[in-house]
Order: structure tokens, then sequence, then C-alpha cells
């Protein structure tokens, strides 16, 4: 009889530890990150900065309390407008330990009062921008502060830092497998460890044993290719995700939602199609999104603008509808009224290699134009409309000025007409449309027409 009880328990043994090892069987799926619906709270400037880091809407001159105040009114927000329940924020040397510190925390206190996750992620400076820690000895210190002040806070995640592009492989694991050493009172759970490259493929890190029980994050950007079909961008999100989605959360990604792009029609569109390929992985795989951004001033992107100290106007409800999609949050394929608009493409300068920029994504009329490095914004999009005029944002033309080429309000005037031209010139009544340098920041005017190559242009 004893033996008869060994021999079965020998068997029962042998069956878990089978059913253990195959995938799925017998054993729960893992936990998925799609609770992390999200957005990017950044700087106007970007986040990076050699200074300080300051999310659009506050203030360095601000103490806690004001600090505070500001940041429940944006965070509840976030959550009314957008149904959001995650802030990803920057953090540097700058703005840790220092006197910005002690009201900065009061964006990440409020946050996690209000019940938010909160991702806080490294920049490096925008004086070095090689994809490295720009002061090892700082970035201890940094991260040492900001680990004691947040260790024992479930609701703050530590992401070491944000696009290691620096890196190889090898030395990125080995950078970040250091971080958890040096902070092993912090649960594996609230490490999130970047992909390689600009956060853009994570199944190096994924792979990495040293990386087991972390959380990965993922950047992905409409910007990076040219295709126009849902079925090309899913094909190349997919293989940048391999099989670890069930640990990933995007925690960038986003498009233009100032330039009326109708993020319901999928097809023909970079944009669109890239967002429509964006949020079916994200939904089948029940992977997090953690937009780019939810609010930064001035940036085409943002889902938000500010239009009060704590009221926020959603920018395009067919794209947040869109994002909603990916979170999981809408049933059905989203749809909208709002009608299709034409997207734009940058005017790019064939001597200079940069794009016809509307600096600072000035609205005013009266601004002139100047070159700028091309980024896919809302403002270097323009549209040649039927009328053969080139309109950025939809509602403001390129005009043909005696000293500067300017944005203006539409009026149909003949300082609004251009012709697009098989010679790669852009011509107005008054001459061709010419860049006076090739940096950043060269005028952009109109001058007689010569054939040089400063009068050169593509749509690309």
């Amino acid at each position: 009889m004893r033996s008869t009880v060994r021999s079965l328990l020998a068997v029962l043994l042998c069956f878990f530890a089978l059913t253990a090892a195959v995938p799925g069987a017998g054993a729960a799926s893992p936990p998925r990150t799609n609770d992390f619906r999200g957005v990017n709270w950044a700087d106007p400037r970007d986040n990076y900065a050699d200074d300080e880091v300051v999310p659009s809407g506050l203030s360095t001159a601000d103490d806690y309390a004001t600090t505070y105040r500001k940041a429940l009114g944006i965070v509840g927000e976030f959550r009314k407008e957008l149904k959001a329940n995650t802030i990803r924020l920057p953090i540097n040397p700058s703005s840790v330990g220092t006197d910005w510190w002690r009201s900065y925390r009061a964006a990440i206190d409020a946050s996690a009062a209000s019940g938010f996750k909160v991702i806080l992620s490294y920049w490096e400076a925008d004086n070095a921008k090689d994809g490295r820690v720009d002061d090892p000895a700082a970035y201890a210190a940094m991260w040492d502060t900001v680990v004691q002040t947040y260790r024992r806070n479930p609701h703050v995640y530590f992401e070491p830092m944000n696009e290691p592009f620096g890196y190889s492989l090898n030395e990125w694991v080995s950078l970040t497998s250091s971080w958890i050493t040096r902070h092993s009172d912090v649960p594996r759970g609230r490490i999130v460890i970047s992909g390689t490259g600009y956060n853009d493929n994570v199944t190096g890190v994924g792979a990495a044993p040293e990386l087991n029980g972390t959380l990965l994050s993922l950047h992905f950007y409409g910007f990076w290719a040219s295709d126009t079909t849902e079925a090309a961008w899913l094909a190349n999100l997919r293989p940048r995700i391999g099989s670890y989605g069930w640990r990933t959360i995007i925690d960038e990604a986003g498009s233009p939602m100032t330039i009326g792009l109708n993020y319901g029609n999928h097809e023909g569109n970079v944009y669109t199609s890239y967002l429509a390929a964006l949020t079916q992985v994200a939904r089948e795989q029940q992977m997090g999104i953690v937009y780019w951004p939810g609010l930064r001033t001035g940036d085409s992107y943002s889902m938000t603008t500010q239009v009060g100290p704590a009221d926020l106007q959603v920018n395009s409800i067919s794209g947040r509808d869109q994002l909603w999609w990916g979170w999981g949050l809408l049933r059905d394929e989203p749809t909208n009224s709002e009608p299709p608009a034409p997207p734009g493409e940058p005017l790019r300068g064939v001597a200079s290699n940069r794009c016809v920029d509307v600096p600072g994504f000035s609205t005013s009329p009266g601004t002139a134009l100047d070159l700028w490095d091309c980024n896919n914004g809302g403002n270097q999009s323009w549209n040649l409309t039927a009328a053969n005029q080139l309109t950025v944002y939809a509602d403001k033309c390129m005009t043909a000025g005696p000293s500067a080429v300017t944005i203006e309000t539409c009026t149909g005037a003949a300082d609004q007409v251009w012709q697009l031209n098989a010679d790669q010139t852009v011509t107005s009544t008054a001459g061709c449309l010419t860049a006076n340098g090739t940096e950043n920041g060269s005028a952009v005017a109109v001058a007689a027409c010569n054939g040089s190559p400063d009068q050169k242009w593509t749509r690309s």
C-alpha cells in the first residue's frame, strides 16, 4: 500500500512539473501592463535640459504648496479629459536635491496622492544628447535621493534612463543591472528598463536574465518611417516587441494632434496608419501606453492644451478616441465625426536638408518662417490646397512679404498663392522661395529665381 501511494505521488509530482514547464498549461497567464493608461507631462523646451526640468504649467518660482495645488488641477484634468491613470515625469541632476526639488516633489506627490502611477525617468542634458549618462557621479547621487524619497511609495516607478542609444546591449544591461543592485530595496516590478537604441527594441533587454522581473519600456513614432498603411506599421512594430509585450509599457508614442488629422481614417497617411497599428498591437497584447505628450506647451503632438490654471482642452477627439481604443476603454473600433483634413508634408531644402518651420509653433499672424531640423511637427506640415495655398495648422497661409515669408490668416490674396514646380522650385508672383543660409534659424524669403540650390525644395 505504501509503495502504491509513493508511486501515485511520484506520478502527480511529474505531472505538475511538466505542466509548469509548458507555457499556459496549468498556470495563470502572466500579468499584463494595460493598467498603465497614461501621458507624459513634459517641459515646453523638451525634457533634454542642462538646468531644471519644469513641466508645462509649473514654475520654479512656486513653493511646494503652490506646485501641489497646480499639479492636482492638471492631473485631475488628465483623469477627467483623458481617463488617464499614469503620469511619466522627467528628472535630471539639476532637478533633484536642489531648490526646485523641494517644489517639484509636489507634482510627484500630488499625482501619487490622486491614485496615479508615476514613472520617473532620467533625461540627459541638451548639451550632450549622446545617449549616455552625462555624469555618472551626479547620476548616482540623483537616483539615491529619488529612491530614498519614493522607494516605499507603491505608486512610483523608476526608469533608469530615457533612450539609451549610446550604449550597446551589453553595456546597457551592465548599467541597469548595476542600478538594480545599488537599489536592491526597490521591487523589480517597479523598475522600468528602457529598450535599446531610442527605446525602440525590447527583445535584447527582455532576454537578459539580469533584468528578470522588471518592466520594460518601448518608444515608437510615426516619423521613423514613411509607411501609409496599418499593415506596414504592424510589420514594423511587432519585431521590436517580440515575445515581451506582457511586460512592456509603450511609454512614448504620439502623433500630430493640432493639424486636423482624422484618426478614424487609418489608411493613406503616415500618422493615422501609424497610430492605428500602435493601438491595435497595444490592445491585442494588453500593453500599456503612456502617450507623448499629454501636455507640453507648443508641441503639435500634445494631446491637450492648457487653457486655464486647471483646465485642459483636448486637441483631437479622434486622436483621443484612438488612444482609448488602444487602452481597451472602447469596445468597438473608434468612430468620430471629425472631417478628414489634409495632413500636410514638410518642405525640405535641398541645400540645407532642413525644413521650412514656424518658429516656436507660433500661430500668430506675421510670424516669419525659418529653417529648422526636420521633425515632422505640425509647424512643419504644409498642405497645398486646391487654391494653391500652402497652409499650416489648417488655417494659416504661407505669405510672400517684401522682406520675409510669414504666416498670415488665409485670405485668398495673390501673395498667398504658390506653385510647386517640376524643377523643385516653389514660386509666387514675387519670385522663388529661398533659404538665406543652411543653418537652423536661417531666414526664408522670396527672391528672383536663379536656379541655385537654396531655391530647391522637396516634399518629403
